[in-house]
């Protein structure tokens, strides 16, 4: 299903978007969301996040008392060790986001919060697809609603102006990694 080559094949797309992105080949977009199309992609974009892996964490341990403890072992191991990382790396490379002085630029590290100085790799998108590669392990009939929820994310994360292309791929890498590592730490089997 999920495999090492899934992460090596996204961050060897990453590195030339990289590329593309230092040279200033327009890779941003500036669309103005209003009303209910607003609050529904901030919901949506706000999947595998903490609110999101505490009420699903609930739900599983609810439904499928025999699997739920290992699941939810997996699934907080996978979301919380994953946002902490990218988290780590943010700081460490302090990359401006788009729209912000120094946009693209790395700037080095700073252990201060500055949320314009910490758009690479997207946590969002980290944390999502590490919550779908989980779930996807745990209820495999549902795998392709997870998988669409955690691109949707991502997706959302670059339509809103908050990341780069290369930093939602990093993103997705991320989770996809921090998920199989998760797996493999908490067998969870279907």
């Amino acid at each position: 299903m999920i495999s090492w080559t899934s992460v090596i094949v996204l961050m060897a797309v990453c590195l030339p978007m990289m590329a593309l992105e230092r040279r200033g080949v327009p890779t941003t977009l500036a669309l103005n969301a209003k009303g209910d199309v607003k609050r529904e992609t901030r919901l949506l974009a706000q999947y595998g996040q903490l609110v999101c892996t505490f009420i699903t964490a609930l739900l599983i341990w609810q439904i499928d008392p025999h699997r739920g403890v290992q699941i939810d072992k997996a699934l907080w191991t996978a979301v919380a060790g994953t946002t902490t990382l990218a988290m780590l790396i943010k700081r460490l490379l302090g990359r401006a986001r788009p729209r912000c002085e120094n946009a693209g630029r790395f700037l080095g590290p700073s252990w201060r919060h500055a949320n314009k100085r910490e758009s690479f790799p997207s946590s969002h998108s980290a944390g999502a697809m590490a919550y779908s590669v989980v779930l996807a392990a745990a209820y495999p009939h549902a795998a392709a609603t997870f998988f669409t929820l955690a691109v949707i994310c991502a997706v959302l994360r670059y339509l809103m102006d908050a990341h780069w292309p290369s930093d939602v791929l990093a993103g997705i890498a991320m989770g996809l990694a921090g998920g199989i590592v998760a797996c493999r730490m908490f067998p969870i089997g279907a």
